[in-house]
């Protein structure tokens, strides 16, 4: 067993505001995903200008931001926001939903689309090779907010969460788990494919189809809410539930885009 680190969830403690590690990850995600698209638009020849990436990381920053935590409250705690609704704005305190964020952000790619007049796909495959970057941030940042921890485990690396709802017994850092492949290893894949020309829509396929993989299999080991618990067999989750239909789409998308091209 290893120790859990127990981290302060307070970065800087200013007396009359505290900025927290959780907020901290995200936007540390942000800015490196915003260098390397700036990289990405001047190696791959995309003709999208500094401003304009500035704007699509802008709209993509609110999709995030706003759909993470919409979907949340909507698709993990309704009933409780609804008897504490002033509660819906405590985001440093965790609670942000990949599925409300990936919804929000494709809303933003949207109008970033339609504003720009160019490709919604397009813009799509541009991006999501430097979303992993902020998924692991954001995971880390649950790790030190020691929340969404995993099952009991007896492996060398498990460890005791600090939270009471944990049970003082020793789990799998699920945290660790996705910040591993949904971020670092599913950036390598992303970032490998995209190096050369791909047909519309396969970069964007394969992203779901990887984090559908990897989201799908790490909550086996990751502990559901407890006010949800098991959805059905006594192993299906919500994010398994919501993640589920992104592998399927990722297949049909893949699958689109290098019938098209032939």
């Amino acid at each position: 067993m290893i120790a859990y680190p127990n981290i302060n969830p307070i970065a800087v403690d200013l007396g009359f505001a505290s900025i927290h590690w959780y907020g901290v990850s995200y936007v540390a995600g942000i800015l490196a995903a915003w260098i390397l698209l700036k990289y990405r638009a001047r190696h791959f020849k995309l003709s999208l200008d500094n401003d304009q990436i500035s704007d699509l990381v802008f709209f993509a920053m609110l999709g995030i931001i706003i759909g993470g935590r919409l979907g949340s409250v909507i698709f993990y705690n309704f009933t409780y926001y609804l008897v504490h609704p002033e509660e819906i704005f405590y985001i440093h305190k965790g609670g942000m939903s990949f599925h409300g964020g990936l919804i929000g952000v494709i809303f933003s790619v949207w109008f970033f689309s339609y504003k720009n007049n160019t490709s919604f796909f397009k813009i799509t495959d541009f991006i999501t090779p430097v979303v992993p970057i902020g998924l692991g941030c954001g995971r880390i940042g649950n790790f030190i907010n020691g929340e969404l921890w995993g099952s009991p485990s007896d492996l060398p690396w498990a460890m005791i969460f600090p939270d009471p709802a944990a049970g003082g017994i020793a789990r799998h850092p699920s945290q660790l788990y996705e910040a591993f492949f949904e971020g670092l290893v599913l950036f390598i894949i992303l970032w490998w494919f995209s190096t050369i020309s791909r047909p519309v829509r396969a970069t964007t396929g394969l992203f779901l189809i990887f984090y559908g993989i990897f989201r799908f299999l790490v909550e086996f080991v990751r502990m559901p809410d407890q006010h949800i618990g098991y959805i059905a067999f006594n192993w299906l989750t919500m994010g398994q539930l919501l993640t589920a239909p992104m592998i399927i789409l990722g297949i049909i998308l893949l699958v689109m885009a290098y019938r098209v091209e032939k």
